[in-house]
């Protein structure tokens, strides 16, 4: 029997060397290596945790499994790691602070993500990683902060450094399937019509992979938009009449769109 309640898929994405490995490493190890070795293809990662929403103090919280999915950042295996984007669920964009040609191809990063990933609008948390690397340092925070903003669906973003924290919030809205509690997301043309629901825009957090800041707190940002995600689902899914990917009522019969694709 399954010891957990949610299958949730995260990937890593980032130019080679900053610090996709290390990061994730250090997330599920709490062990970051000195010596670096290249991504060949996707590399994975896996942990367990017992996730609770900020927004409800009281109740048992959610047992996650997490798989944590290391992409080769080279060009010559992007047609590989590109296959991988439709089965994750939320996303790690990375850049390297010491690394300006990083930063300027985030976009591009995003521009692949936008056009293979599960819906039109992913959740993704911005990662402006090796910080302890304060005096090669090259992209400063207000450059990362603009840059979220300028990623954020309607500018605004969440900033988390090591100085402060301010959220401003949005939302959007899709569908999730949830047979198997494996969560599948993608679009119903049947459920998801209401656009009242929208999405918090993508934060920016300030991360280093040598010493663990930001690291827990920079994945638990993902989960937080990604469990606010699947509670919105579940409401719209229960004001259809829907419980488990199965519609109650005349058409008790699953649509296409309804299916799980596991």
């Amino acid at each position: 029997m399954e010891n957990y309640d949610y299958l949730i898929k995260l990937l890593a994405l980032g130019d080679s060397a900053v610090g996709k490995t290390s990061f994730l490493n250090q997330y599920t190890n709490h062990i970051f290596q000195t010596n670096f070795v290249s991504t060949v293809g996707i590399d994975f990662f896996e942990k367990r945790v017992v996730y609770k929403s900020p927004h409800h103090e009281f109740g048992r919280g959610q047992r996650l499994l997490l798989q944590l999915w290391d992409t080769a950042g080279q060009e010559r295996f992007r047609s590989l790691t590109t296959a991988f984007y439709r089965d994750a669920m939320g996303f790690l964009l990375f850049y390297d602070v010491t690394n300006e040609a990083s930063f300027l191809n985030v976009r591009d990063w995003l521009a692949q993500l936008s056009v293979h990933s599960y819906c039109e609008n992913p959740d993704f948390v911005l990662c402006a990683n090796k910080v302890d690397l304060e005096d090669i340092r090259t992209i400063s925070t207000s450059d990362g902060k603009q840059l979220a903003d300028e990623l954020g669906a309607d500018g605004n973003c969440g900033y988390l450094t090591n100085m402060n924290v301010s959220w401003h919030l949005g939302k959007r809205c899709t569908h999730v399937d949830f047979s198997k509690r494996r969560l599948n997301f993608h679009l119903s043309p049947t459920l998801c019509t209401i656009e009242s629901i929208y999405r918090p825009a993508a934060p920016y957090v300030e991360t280093s992979a040598a010493t663990g800041l930001n690291v827990e707190i920079a994945v638990n940002t993902l989960l937080d938009l990604l469990m606010d995600r699947i509670q919105h689902s579940t409401e719209l899914q229960l004001a259809n009449g829907v419980v488990q990917g199965i519609r109650f009522g005349e058409n008790a019969s699953k649509t296409p769109g309804q299916r799980c694709f596991c």
